[in-house]
């Protein structure tokens, strides 16, 4: 992709961003808040003008300029071929709707056609991707009976549901305790694998990106500075953002660069 993006009256947002996204591969998105990351995220899925926000370029996914696409193609696309994962799983949810119900919804978009066997089984083939349990009693559970990280699993849930190529994960662990961040880290990690799906994670924590990470770029001020294996970056950085964003870790012997998943469903 190679996108710029800007806002009525403001200088632009994004400037030329050159990204590429491997298949199976997660790809670290860091940067200082206000840089551009989520503005990013919004942009791949052509969703800027929601924000009044325009932008130009071209983000070409199999084969396919999405800039040239209609709206109506989009949405074919949303969803079903490259999903979205917010930071506030509680806001992301309706929260009037049980979760079986939107899982459902969410199912039907994209094959109206298919048996509620077929949804079913979908359905609970992706909670035990996501190591939800796959019962009754919480689909009929609203959002606001789940804790914040069966939320956010279920919103991943939702996410991978159609088995996307490219899933955008924009602060998926922002809202959620040291310990289950380190398992939806290591979730997202296994998930990439196991569907050879390519994910972005946006984040502004350089160390939840590079323990899941094959590469990071680093953005600032709405450009890409960097981008590098991981553990490239954290040898020899290249740009003074980077060296700031490093300099100011705790301890750079203590990341744990990516590794095969340790969390199990089992």
């Amino acid at each position: 992709m190679n996108i710029s993006a800007g806002f009525p009256g403001r200088a632009e947002i994004l400037r030329s961003i050159s990204l590429d996204v491997r298949r199976g591969e997660v790809l670290g998105l860091v940067g200082q808040s206000g840089c551009g990351k989520s503005t990013l995220a919004l942009g791949i899925l052509r969703l800027l003008h929601l924000k009044g926000a325009k932008s130009d370029g071209t983000i070409l996914f199999k084969n396919r300029d999405l800039m040239s696409l209609k709206e109506s193609e989009m949405r074919s696309l949303r969803g079903r071929e490259i999903s979205l994962v917010l930071q506030s799983p509680i806001a992301s949810l309706n929260p009037s709707l049980r979760i079986g119900t939107q899982m459902e919804e969410a199912w039907r978009v994209h094959q109206p056609r298919s048996t509620r066997a077929e949804s079913e089984r979908a359905i609970m083939e992706t909670f035990e991707d996501v190591c939800l349990p796959a019962t009754s009693t919480l689909l009929r559970q609203y959002p606001s009976q789940l804790s914040v990280g069966q939320a956010q699993r279920v919103l991943i849930a939702i996410a991978v549901l159609h088995r996307p190529a490219l899933l955008v994960a924009d602060e998926p662990t922002s809202a959620l305790d040291i310990n289950t961040q380190s398992e939806i880290l290591e979730l997202f990690a296994r998930l990439s694998r196991k569907l050879g799906m390519g994910i972005l994670f946006i984040s502004h924590d350089l160390l939840s990106v590079a323990t899941i990470s094959h590469r990071v770029a680093v953005m600032d001020q709405g450009q890409i500075v960097e981008c590098q294996e991981t553990q490239d970056l954290f040898r020899d950085p290249t740009h003074a953002s980077t060296k700031r964003m490093l300099g100011a870790l705790p301890s750079i012997n203590s990341i744990r660069t990516f590794s095969a998943p340790k969390e199990s469903c089992s």
